[in-house]
């Protein structure tokens, strides 16, 4: 009999992540306006690469994943078991669903419906963009919107840990058949080092540094540590932004329809899977509190991961790049949306559940 592993204290939704969407928008302007004051300085910081990897957004992504995966014990993988249908139902959706419902949609919006607005030679890129905001699922927010609909804390936790394991062998095979499917050509050594750099190492990093800090001081001392790393995850996660928009200001002064036109694919496949993870949940019979983050899991993305290889395999200043950081865009308002229609609907679900 295994030893049940402990479930993460339930998190609030801070100042931060609740105005997710309000600072990313902040950090366009900010960007944008710099990068007309200075446009050396963020000249320089792109060119601050080494064997294809920038030097600075890798030290941001490192602060923005590595207190994410601090929080993730793989020891629950042992918790699997205990719910089974939640945890196939996610993981067919995660893997097998999102990311090509992302790509069909970005082949039917961006490189048919939508391409007469959109600037021809960054066709491509948006597509790229999209599929790899949608090629990994959410690691950290989805603690968040799991305990706003009351989520069962041990499905979420193993099911996150579960994730981050198939991510580190699924990613990079998965991101090239979509790419490839796509016409896109794919440069599989920079993909295969991005892997590498922005999942494979914060993985072992975060979790020696969680293992040693346990043995040291126990769970108290993780919770303080994760504590003070908070802000600096989601400062670096804007830094990042404002480098990104003072490359791209002048495109998107340009094109002030293009964000608009990528959210569209973005904002319907996030209720397309999670209400496809919620209807399957309910046709298993899992109960509402596993089914409710199966639906928000199922839906979100790893959107750091994705700005980071966007920005590694193609440039700050590509299409790619700006998609995914439309998905940071429109993150929180949409799965706040999600959370509401979960908990309204808890009737409606417990009904055909049982």
């Amino acid at each position: 009999m295994s030893q049940a592993v402990a479930a993460p204290a339930p998190p609030a939704m801070g100042l931060f992540e609740r105005w997710l969407t309000l600072w990313v928008a902040l950090c366009i302007v900010a960007g944008i306006l710099l990068g007309r004051l200075v446009p050396g300085l963020f000249q320089a910081i792109g060119a601050a690469t080494v064997a294809e990897v920038n030097l600075p957004v890798a030290i941001l992504v490192w602060l923005m994943i590595i207190p994410m995966l601090l929080k993730i014990d793989l020891g629950a993988l042992g918790e699997v078991k205990a719910h089974w249908r939640g945890i196939a139902a996610t993981v067919g959706i995660n893997w097998l669903v999102k990311p090509f419902s992302m790509a069909l949609l970005a082949w039917i919006f961006i490189a048919t419906l939508f391409r007469p607005w959109l600037p021809a030679d960054q066709i491509e890129g948006y597509i790229a963009g999209l599929i790899l905001l949608a090629a990994a699922p959410c690691t950290a927010m989805v603690f968040v919107w799991s305990n706003l609909v009351e989520g069962e804390p041990h499905f979420t936790l193993s099911q996150v840990a579960l994730n981050d394991v198939i991510m580190v062998v699924a990613f990079a095979p998965l991101v090239g058949l979509l790419l490839g499917l796509s016409a896109i050509i794919v440069p599989w050594d920079t993909l295969l080092l991005s892997v590498v750099l922005y999942i494979v190492v914060p993985v072992v990093v975060a979790q020696t540094w969680r293992a040693a800090m346990l043995r040291q001081g126990g769970k108290p001392a993780l919770d303080a540590m994760l504590a003070r790393l908070g802000p600096f995850s989601l400062v670096a996660l804007l830094a990042t932004l404002v480098i990104l928009f003072g490359l791209q200001g002048e495109q998107i002064i340009a094109q002030p329809l293009v964000i608009a036109l990528l959210a569209v694919p973005i904002i319907l496949q996030v209720y397309f899977n999670a209400g496809l993870a919620y209807w399957l949940n309910r046709k298993l019979g899992v109960a509402w509190c596993v089914a409710g983050p199966s639906a928000l899991i199922g839906a979100s993305n790893f959107f750091e991961l994705a700005v980071a290889t966007a920005i590694a395999l193609f440039g700050f200043q590509s299409g790619a790049a700006l998609a995914t950081v439309v998905g940071v865009l429109v993150e929180v308002p949409v799965m706040l949306s999600v959370v509401a229609i979960v908990r309204r609907t808890r009737g409606w679900y417990e009904a055909g559940a049982a």
